[in-house]
């Protein structure tokens, strides 16, 4: 198997360097999947940015987390289930009930919810083309239009950091290891 760096802030090209001092700064470490993105600066900036404007669409910050582990389960990230567990559970105070739900792709106990993890994980494995009744399930719990296009830009920054966790083979990092995930067999 190929193998990729996993940069640190000594051996990350000079453009990724303030991108992982940045994350280090906020989260006092730099998680690995920033240090392999850091190989291709313009993605780290990338994958720093779809964060960023995903944190502004109208999903709460629940929601934000449902999506995003839904699509993680769903591409079968094991780093990005194991780090949106532990920011679900521990900064948005996800109920555990939810977040262990998400983790086992088994119904969610509150509907809406529910339904936001259903079509969010239909998006991906649909690659977009969602049947009519799936769309109209997602509507008629009370998301909108603009929700639907917002489940798309959550599903671009995953698929781009779950690709990258695939292709250079991600390691957990210890931060997040109370709550790691092992894909199915």
């Amino acid at each position: 198997m190929t193998q990729f760096t996993t940069h640190t802030l000594q051996s990350a090209p000079a453009a990724a360097k303030p991108l992982l001092e940045a994350a280090k700064a906020k989260l006092g470490f730099i998680p690995n999947l920033y240090g392999n993105l850091a190989e291709a600066p313009a993605a780290l900036q990338a994958y720093f940015d779809l964060s960023a404007h995903f944190d502004k669409t109208s999903f709460t910050p629940v929601e934000r987390q449902v999506v995003l582990i839904a699509i993680s389960t769903e591409n079968n990230c094991e780093f990005c289930v194991a780090a949106h567990s532990l920011i679900a559970r521990k900064m948005v105070k996800v109920p555990d009930a939810v977040v262990d739900a998400l983790r086992q792709m088994k119904p969610l106990p509150d509907a809406r919810l529910n339904t936001l993890a259903t079509f969010t994980r239909q998006v991906v494995r649909d690659r977009g083309f969602v049947p009519q009744a799936a769309l109209q399930a997602f509507l008629d719990v009370g998301f909108t239009q603009r929700q639907v296009i917002e489940v798309v830009l959550g599903v671009a920054m995953k698929t781009l950091s779950n690709y990258v966790n695939h292709l250079t083979g991600t390691k957990t990092n210890p931060e997040f290891s109370t709550e790691a995930w092992k894909r199915a067999a």
